[in-house]
Parts: C-alpha cells; structure tokens; sequence
C-alpha cells in the first residue's frame, strides 16, 4: 500500500469499517461504503488532487460536507466558474499531474467551457464535474438543465453522465484515465444531485497503476533506424521542440540529444520553457510573435525533425512562409491525429517523445552518428547571437509612455530561472513570446491557439498552487486582465501570493493594430476604459505599484515578489505601439 495516495483519514475511516462493512481484496485495498460525497472525494485524492475549483451549488453539498473535517484537500471558492477552469489548467501544466473543477449546474458548467477549451487546446488533464438537476427532471427543461455532456463533447476527450451512485468509482476511474494517457487532455463528468447525496456505496480504494496504463509509447526499431538515416544524410537538420517534450518530461533528454549530434534547435509557438533557452544550440521561438531568427532557421533548413507538437496555427500559419516546400520532415508525436496532417512527412513516428529520443540515443552511440556540420552549426551560432543582439539593444529605448520592448528587457534582468511566467492573449502580452527567458521545464503558460483573453492571472493562481515554493508572473494587457480581475478577492482569501503585470494601453491592442494596418486607422470598438489597477487591487487588500519609468520595473518587481501579498503592477504603456499584425488573415 503506497501512504502516499491516500490520506490519513481514509485510512482511518477503512480502519474503522474494517469489522463492520469492508473485506480486503487480493492485490487491492480494502471495499469499504461510505456515501457518494465522501466517495468522489476519495477518488480524486487517490489521484492526487489536493485543491479543487469551484464556486459552491446546492447540487453538490454533500461532496462539500465530506470536505468539512478533510484538511488534506481544499476548496478553492472563486468569484466565477471560468476562473475555476483556468486555475485548474494552469495547475495541471506546471505539474503535469490531473487538476479538477466542482461547480454547479447550468451556467455554472456553462461558465467552465471556455476554460475546458483552453486546456483542450493545451492537452492538460482538467476533470471538469459538475451537479446537474434531479435525475427524474432530465429532459423536462427543468431548472437549470442543459445538455451539457453534448455541450462539452468538442472541447473535451471524455464528456459523460454518471446516472447512478454505484458507478461513480468506475467512471470517475474512466475518466482520469482518459485525461492522462496517451495525448493528455481535459473530461467533463455530470452528476445528477440525487446520485451525489446520501447514498451509500461500496468502494475499493484502488491505485491509478491498476486502473490506468503508465506505460509510455515506444518506437518501432525500424522508424528509429530512418530517423537516424535522414539525420545523417541532411546537410542542415534542425529541431522543432513542441509542447509533447514538457509532458513526456523529456527536456533533459532533448537537450542531450541535441548536444550528441550538435542539432540546432528552435520551438514551437507558446512552447519555449521546453529547452533551456541559454542553450548555445538554441535560436528562439518559431511562429506568430515568434523571434524572425527562428524562422529564419526554419526557411534554411533541409531536414525538420518536429518533436511533440503538431505544428499548429500560430506556429506555421499552414502555408510555406515558414516551412519551405519539399523540404523533408521526422514528426514524433504521442497521437497519429496530426502527424503528417498539414506538412508531409518523410517519416511519421507514434511515440512518447522521451521513450523516442532515448532510443535515438542509444542508437548514435551504437551507430557512431555524426554530428551536423560546422557551417550549420556556426549558421545557427549566427542567428542565435543575431537574436541576442536585436534583444539587448531594445534595453535602449527610453521613450515614455514605456515601449512594451523595453518591459520585456527589464523582467529578463531580474526575473529568477524558476519564475513561472502566464502570458495573456493579446498585443502587449504578445512581445513576450520572442523576449521572455526561460531555463526551467513547465514555467510558460499561453493560451497557444485559443487565443483566449484573460486566461493569465486565474492560470497563474493554480500553478502557485502547484508549485508554490516558485515565484510566478502574470503578463496582461489591461482589457484582458479585467477580464478575471475579480478572482484578486481569491487569490487575497486563500493567500495565492502571485504578482500580476498589468501593461496598460486602453485599448484592445491586436485588434486596434489590424484597424491601423488594413482600415486606414478607422478605429471603431479598439479603445477602451480603465481604472487604475493598483488602486483596484488596494481595494480586494492586494498590493498595488504603478510604474511610469522604465529603469523603476526590476526594483518594483523584486519588491512586489517579497511583499507577502498577491501584487499587481500596472505600466501605462505607448499606445501607438504594436506587434506587426498576422498576415495570414485579418484576424488572429
């Protein structure tokens, strides 16, 4: 029995029942009853789950009440639902381990969908539940119901209704198992109130070993064998590092691999904390926002060996501006959906990324594998030091309103290595994508291609509560923090020490540039309101600082990260400055 996956409690509650209600399996731990509250609870902290999001709902106090004399997991009650699911995400990203949301039914499920989204885009295991209406008023429009599991279907992996209290253990088992293996991704669990309250069940407290597969992918022999052919045979091969190496934990490998056969490196849009970006093989960001050395990288290249990610949108734009026809690729990815989906691939491998890289390891040692070229190599050496220097001389600008650039300058100056950053949709937040520096594996949170706006600051309360001896960094714009702005009363009630930089420009920035760029600055619906946010964090009894220099930024961030307090920071920023707009299309 492995103390660790249960609490003391549980044990203690077995304990007791042991004479009474319970017998003890073979292989398994003890079946003992308990009512269907105290059961869901047990089943989400066997898989580890010790803070739960949500706003409170009638439909599910008998969970709640299990909670009352629990201290081993948490309620986190927020101001809105979408907080909830966006907490859940980013504590899943940085952990890595499953997160989950309780809310009500009706529009407090409704309330979750944009964040299950977002982790759906993000492959991050999120179990969404909820409380639905009294199972004999399904299908009689009755108070708040909705068909909710077909609501959830297209944003999650698994959308289902449990219908009777026996079965909670099975299908909630079900449902972690389809968030965690293979592509991992979030599921969407409903539970009519009269299933959740005041049953009694029989439960075996079960291990996620003997209900679910951790066993990772291996690779075929032979793809491997191809794999290393074409590295040799490439006059300029080059990695693209997607998100799949953080959720493999195959960032060591990658880099050793890199190093092993002296392979530039880039990555994939939103994916930069995958690699140590102080690597000296490594050149920057591909995609959107991304860094041009990067895509210029791309261009040259004659072999892409794309790992863990599917090269999406915001990476590739799905046409050559980046991805040169003809030009030969390796795609490993953990699920067939998107291996040679856009781009044809020369060779299409099915593996976990860890599993495949140490193959490929040993098979260069055991192959005597060469390394690139020397001139590749200086090549790369030329782009990384070009990016470096066009990154540095930003340190220069001096204007105020402060540039956005010169922000990005100054948090790479003082931000710590193990700073998890969370990064907004949006213009401001996006000159972070090519500027900010990362040397620790699951330290970036984006919203990657939902483009969600607001995601930043609930996200970045969640991956404190997963890594809270980390310090973490919100990055808005000022429209879409006041999107979420609310969950500052949260994060002060349960002491979620975060700080939040807010770069103000009143405006919505991506939008206001695509009028400036393509409507001859016919600017309708663009500018906006606000109020001043340090004052409006003042208010929930968080710390506020307005910063209007840019030589000030450092001194206030180190000392908002010690001020014992959730922080925000705001900047008012040049308004008549923006990333140049996509020009893939007039949105994005």
């Amino acid at each position: 029995m492995k103390l660790g996956l249960y609490s003391l409690s549980t044990i203690a509650y077995n304990a007791v029942h042991k004479r009474t209600c319970g017998q003890q399996l073979p292989g398994r731990i003890l079946v003992t009853t308990m009512n269907t509250g105290q059961a869901l609870i047990e089943l989400l902290k066997t898989e580890g789950v010790r803070h739960l999001f949500g706003i409170v709902g009638s439909t599910f106090l008998d969970v709640l009440d299990a909670l009352y004399d629990d201290t081993s997991m948490e309620y986190i009650n927020v101001r809105h639902e979408q907080g909830a699911a966006f907490m859940a995400d980013g504590l899943a990203r940085v952990t890595g381990q499953p997160a989950a949301c309780l809310v009500t039914s009706g529009p407090g499920a409704t309330n979750l969908l944009t964040g299950v989204a977002a982790a759906y885009v993000a492959h991050s295991p999120v179990v969404a539940i909820t409380g639905g209406p009294m199972s004999v008023n399904y299908e009689r429009d009755a108070f708040q119901e909705l068909d909710l599991v077909n609501m959830f279907k297209p944003v999650t992996k698994l959308s289902v209704l449990i219908n009777k209290p026996e079965r909670i253990p099975e299908l909630m088992r079900y449902a972690f198992r389809m968030a965690m293996t293979g592509r991992k991704g979030p599921v969407f669990v409903e539970i009519p109130r009269d299933v959740l309250n005041h049953h009694d069940i029989e439960m075996e407290t079960i291990p996620p070993e003997q209900y679910r597969p951790d066993n990772a992918r291996l690779p075929h022999p032979d793809a491997i064998a191809k794999a290393a052919q074409m590295l040799q045979q490439a006059e300029r091969p080059l990695l693209v590092v997607g998100g799949g190496v953080n959720w493999a934990h195959a960032n060591d490998l990658m880099t050793r691999f890199s190093d092993r056969l002296s392979l530039p490196m880039i990555t994939a849009y939103g994916r930069n904390d995958a690699l140590p970006n102080s690597h000296p093989l490594y050149i920057g960001p591909l995609g959107r926002a991304g860094a041009p050395e990067a895509a210029e990288a791309c261009k040259r290249a004659d072999l892409l060996f794309v790992i863990g990610s599917r090269l999406g949108n915001f990476t590739t734009y799905y046409d050559h501006r980046y991805i040169q026809p003809g030009t030969r690729m390796i795609q490993i990815d953990i699920d067939s959906r998107d291996i040679g989906r856009i781009y044809p691939v020369e060779l299409g491998m099915l593996a976990d990324a860890a599993e495949a890289l140490n193959a490929l390891l040993v098979h260069a040692d055991q192959a005597s594998l060469s390394p690139a070229s020397e001139t590749w190599q200086a090549e790369a050496r030329g782009l990384r030091d070009a990016r470096q220097s066009r990154l540095e001389e930003e340190g220069n600008l001096s204007t105020l309103p402060v540039k956005p650039q010169r922000v990005y300058n100054e948090l790479r100056r003082v931000l710590a290595a193990d700073t998890i950053v969370t990064l907004d949709a949006g213009a401001a937040p996006a000159y972070g994508y090519d500027r900010l520096h990362f040397s620790t594996p699951r330290t970036f949170i984006t919203p990657l291609d939902l483009g969600t706006l607001g995601l930043s600051f609930p996200a970045a309360l969640g991956a404190k509560l997963g890594r809270p001896g980390a310090p973490v960094l919100a990055i808005h714009g000022d429209g879409g923090f006041l999107m979420n702005a609310q969950e500052i009363e949260t994060a002060v009630r349960h002491g979620i020490n975060v700080v939040t930089l807010v770069m103000n420009n009143n405006c919505w920035g991506s939008e206001k540039a695509y009028q400036k760029h393509f409507y001859q600055e016919r600017y309708v619906g663009a500018d906006i309101g606000n109020p001043r946010y340090d004052q409006y964090a003042e208010l929930f009894g968080a710390k506020g600082y307005y910063v209007e220099h840019p030589d000030q930024i450092g001194d206030v961030l180190t000392e908002a990260f010690q001020c014992g307090k959730p922080a925000v920071i705001e900047v008012p920023i040049d308004p008549d400055e923006f990333p140049v707009p996509a020009t893939g299309g007039r949105r994005g």
